[in-house]
């Protein structure tokens, strides 16, 4: 059965089905109220069915289904205009204008009639004396869609000169065709300006910020504004993301992806449309897709990536080169089938010029979770070698000695690529005769380059130096490979294996058999392995810490006053002040350890090895913390970026960048902060740990947006945090976080259901916790989000979970808040019967809980508690006021105003024992108690009420603002009670 059966509850039935999620199942359901209403046999029932489907047809994918009923309308309004009530007739007129884009969009409509429908807009506007604005606007849209600029500009011009009416588009809609037009010629910086008041939010409507946010994002690329740019695709992917109706716009935010090194990203936009691919209804949407589609495929073959699997048309497997080819003879053929009805071949070129598009930034990082940028093929190559300026040469041909020199000069100076210059001479060396020297070399740098798989290769380099007569660096071979296998964990063998070592090099040192070099080399593999006994001895017994002490003291001894220019040198005593700054902290010397990895810092960037200092700068910051000194943590956590440079991998990148954050965020540095944790999430991304230290990069990042107040970019980045972040890996306690924040960015967004829905998850894990503070604002948060979603029964319920929280924690505030709450959820209810009463009950329950803390309480507490009740008794008077108004019975309505006033009154009064302090919250009050004396038809006695608030205000500064308004509302009180007097007067 039927469930419209009169207007009425076929209005209610257009309204329900306009608040579902735009697409063919709205439109089908619009298609069948319409056979209803033509049941009713009411012309108006009609024409309004007939309007709602016209709006659902054009906000969906079905866009070329408005051209029937709106000829029905048409033809309706020409033989009985009388049927059409004022709000049709307007609605009439008004969707003139979307049959005229309609038209335009669709290809096989001709040119002809198009032109020949805009002059019957014309005289249809001008016969019901409506301005041409809007007529001009449409006449832009065609010469611009077709190519013809001195007609558009002319238009342009036309449209911007004639009056707004009430059938010009909103300002927002205005603002975004003129700015696109801007954008269009080339002038992207006046185009922002127009767009400006639409971005800031000072203009919205339905599909408003939506397509001006896709708009605005390759102008501020090509301006370079790639911050405003990124923000502006997290706000406005957000807003297109679920509206079927805005393929185009959704297609920028593909093509964004595309020029900003975000290809995975743009996958994965595809791969939430599959429809985008085949939905007809709209030709125009469908090539600015699949141009954007052909866009991004051709950059994957680009990447060498042709051949990877890529979401596409459903009905068959696509790889990236497949999808281009089809893509771009899908957006070409769209292109031509317009060009053939315009008779240009404007289309075409603009769509030719869109997949052609080269990227406008190499990487731009967005914040969000998204793979891992997609790598090219590696393709065959000529062996890479590295000529004497270490740069990389192409072929193996290049002179060998020229490529040992290079080598040498680059280790001998510790420099980060050294290894890779060694590699390249191994290559260049294969079959060619070499010096045992050379070899050993080789030998000593591959397994350096190999880990422990090298260890066998140390020896083999202490064999060739040895024969190469150079008897210390194969001691120095040795004490290399024996510090690999400490690593390995063979920690004793080490020891012994350098014990030796350690008495054979001193040996030859005294007997000038070897440089300070080699025995230093020696020297300090010995302390490392010491540092590795320190760290697998449990709880690091004090022997293992005296000897690790003075292994690291014998390397400054032998070092000291000798490194001069040499590098090598200057980086072990270096690297040994690390090992005792290490030291101190494992013993509880915070300071001392925190001025050793000072120095020892300061002297890698002294040696002009900045990138060695990273790690300890890194360490100092931690102690600093530790200490307290947060500026001087931040100052290494700076400096550690900046000397590891270009050569910090990206996990180490994304650490500092977190820890960074973190220290400004704690400073309230929010937005340096989030840059910070920006690059974090990015460089965890590049790392390959999107799920481990991206995701805690992204809750901090969240957060940092959410404290600036940018909602809708926190939003995007916590969801993309919350699947990722888990109480195994993360604690309980960042995903409540991200849960809570994630539910403060929906509710400012006006998105109540899904951030109760958020609140309630983050209250059902704290209601495990020990502390139940967090179970109580979360149930307390998420009865609010209830409360605004309408959804009032389970409102109720989450107050009053709440409530008793509070109760139990002994937190009167909140308890008294959960009860007015609820008070005034109950009066919200409708058809309950005792309604009123019950949020009586209820506010009278809260003013009791405030009067029986106040016997308990002392005295720090006692003002904050005594504000509360004036509060609650001003919120009751409220509350019985608003029943009032809705009782049928005079004396009833009388009985509740004085009841009203009398808990006004006890307001004022409470308030007014706080004294200055609480002067608005008494002012408004007394002015609250006026308003219902003069509904009580005592104007003397309101006007006495408003002359004490002037009085209240008398001499006070003129710049406070809730003064001015309080005297405002003070001198209209005084102005309707004396209208009120002298209309009593009259009848008397």
């Amino acid at each position: 059965m039927s469930d419209v059966t009169d207007f009425d509850s076929l209005r209610r039935a257009m309204a329900e089905n306009s608040e579902e999620p735009e697409g063919p199942a709205r439109n089908a359901r619009a298609e069948q109220l319409l056979a209803e209403a033509e049941k009713l046999g009411i012309p108006l029932a009609v024409i309004e069915a007939l309007g709602h489907q016209l709006k659902v047809y054009n906000y969906s994918s079905e866009k070329d289904k408005m051209f029937v009923p709106f000829a029905r309308l048409l033809r309706m309004w020409d033989e009985r205009p009388e049927d059409f009530d004022e709000y049709e007739t307007h609605s009439l007129h008004w969707v003139f204008k979307w049959m005229s884009s309609g038209m335009l969009d669709q290809p096989h409509v001709p040119l002809a009639s198009v032109e020949k429908w805009l002059g019957e807009m014309e005289h249809r506007y001008r016969l019901a004396g409506h301005s041409e604005r809007a007529v001009r606007s449409a006449e832009f849209s065609v010469a611009a869609h077709v190519g013809d600029v001195a007609r558009a500009e002319r238009a342009y011009g036309a449209w911007l000169a004639a009056d707004r009416d009430a059938m010009a588009d909103c300002h927002a809609c205005e603002l975004h065709g003129q700015g696109w037009w801007q954008a269009e010629r080339g002038r992207d910086a006046e185009a922002l300006e127009l767009w400006a008041p639409v971005l800031e939010g000072e203009f919205a409507c339905a599909h408003e910020p939506h397509t001006v946010l896709a708009s605005s994002l390759v102008p501020l690329l090509r301006l370079g504004r790639v911050d405003e740019a990124r923000a502006n695709h997290l706000r406005g992917f957000r807003l297109v993301r679920a509206m079927e109706s805005m393929r185009g716009a959704y297609a920028d935010h593909v093509e964004f992806c595309v020029l900003t090194g975000n290809e995975a990203r743009g996958l994965e936009l595809l791969a939430e449309r599959p429809a985008y691919f085949t939905d007809t209804g709209h030709p125009r949407s469908k090539l600015e897709f699949m141009s954007v589609v052909a866009l991004l495929m051709d950059r994957l073959a680009e990447l060498g990536l042709g051949g990877q699997r890529v979401p596409g048309p459903a009905g068959r497997d696509w790889t990236a080169g497949e999808l281009a080819a089809h893509a771009r003879a899908q957006a070409l053929a769209l292109a031509a089938d317009f060009d053939g009805r315009n008779g240009t071949e404007h289309v075409s070129e603009r769509a030719r010029a869109r997949m052609e598009q080269r990227p406008l930034v190499e990487r731009l990082p967005l914040g969000v979770r998204t793979a891992a940028r997609p790598k090219a093929v590696a393709m065959p190559a000529p062996a890479a070698v590295v000529a004497p300026d270490g740069s990389a040469a192409a072929t193996a041909e290049a002179d060998l000695p020229a490529l040992l020199a290079a080598a040498r000069r680059l280790s001998d100076t510790l420099q980060p690529n050294a290894i890779e210059a060694w590699a390249a001479v191994s290559r260049a060396a294969e079959g060619v005769e070499l010096h045992a020297l050379d070899r050993a070399e080789i030998a000593d740098h591959r397994a350096m380059d190999l880990g422990p798989e090298g260890i066998p290769l140390f020896e083999e380099a202490a064999e060739l130096y040895a024969a190469a007569g150079d008897p210390g660096e194969a001691l120095a071979a040795r004490a290399r490979g024996a510090y690999v296998s400490a690593l390995t964990g063979e920690v004793s063998q080490a020891l012994t294996t350098i014990a030796d070592l350690y008495d054979r090099v001193l040996a030859l040192y005294a007997e000038d058999g070897t440089g300070v070099r080699q025995t230093a080399a020696v020297l300090m593999c010995r302390a490392r392995i010491r540092m590795r006994r320190v760290h697998e001895t449990q709880d690091a017994p004090e022997a293992a810490l005296t000897d690790a002490e003075t292994a690291a003291r014998e390397v400054l001894a032998l070092v000291d006053g000798r490194a001069g220019g040499d590098v090598r040198l200057a980086s072990r005593a270096a690297e040994a002040h690390a090992i005792l700054a290490e030291l101190a902290a494992l013993t509880g010397d915070v300071e001392g350890a925190a001025e050793l990895f000072a120095r020892a810092s300061a002297e890698f960037v002294g040696a002009g090895l900045p990138w060695f200092a990273v790690e300890y700068e890194a360490r100092l910051a931690g102690l600093a913390h530790h200490l307290g000194d947060t500026a001087e943590a931040e100052r290494a956590l700076r400096a550690a970026l900046e000397h590891g440079g270009p050569h910090l991998e990206a996990t180490g990148r994304a650490q500092l960048h977190l820890q960074l954050a973190e220290v400004l965020g704690g400073r309230g540095l929010s937005e340096e902060a989030s840059e910070h944790a920006l690059q974090a999430a990015h460089w965890a991304d590049e790392a390959g740990e999107s799920r481990t230290l991206g995701a805690w990069a992204r809750q901090q990042l969240g957060g940092f947006l959410l404290r600036q107040g940018r909602f809708a970019e926190a939003a995007e980045v916590l969801e993309s945090a919350l699947p990722d972040l888990s109480a195994e890996s993360h604690g309980d306690g960042a995903v409540v976080q991200t849960q809570w924040w994630l539910g403060d960015c929906l509710s400012e967004l006006g998105e109540h259901r899904e951030a109760a829905e958020r609140r309630l998850q983050a209250a059902e894990i704290a209601r495990h916790w020990p502390e139940q503070h967090d179970h109580a604002t979360l149930a307390h948060l998420a009865a609010e989000s209830l409360g605004h979603a309408g959804l009032h029964t389970e409102a109720d319920q989450a107050y009053a979970r709440a409530g008793g929280l509070w109760r139990t924690l002994g937190n009167v505030h909140g308890l008294v808040r959960s009860l007015r709450a609820r008070a005034w959820l109950a009066l919200r209810v409708e058809d309950v019967e005792g309604r009123a009463d019950t949020a009586s009950e209820l506010m009278a329950g809260a003013v009791e809980e405030c009067r029986a803390a106040l016997e308990a309480v002392d005295d720090e507490a006692r003002e904050r508690l005594v504000a509360e009740l004036g509060h609650t008794h001003r919120q009751f008077g409220d509350l019985l006021a608003r029943s009032a108004t809705e009782d049928a019975e005079d004396e009833s309505i009388r009985t509740a105003l004085e009841e009203a006033l009398s808990q006004v009154t006890k307001a004022v009064a409470v308030f007014a024992s706080l004294g200055e302090d609480a002067l608005h919250s008494r002012t408004g009050a007394e002015l609250a108690a006026g308003w219902l004396e003069a509904d009580l038809s005592r104007p003397a006695e309101a006007a006495a009420r408003a002359r004490a608030v002037l009085v209240a205000y008398d001499g006070h500064d003129e710049g406070d603002e809730a003064a001015q308004e309080r005297r405002a509302e003070a001198g209209q009180m005084l102005q309707v009670v004396q209208e009120q007097a002298d209309a009593e007067r009259e009848k008397a």
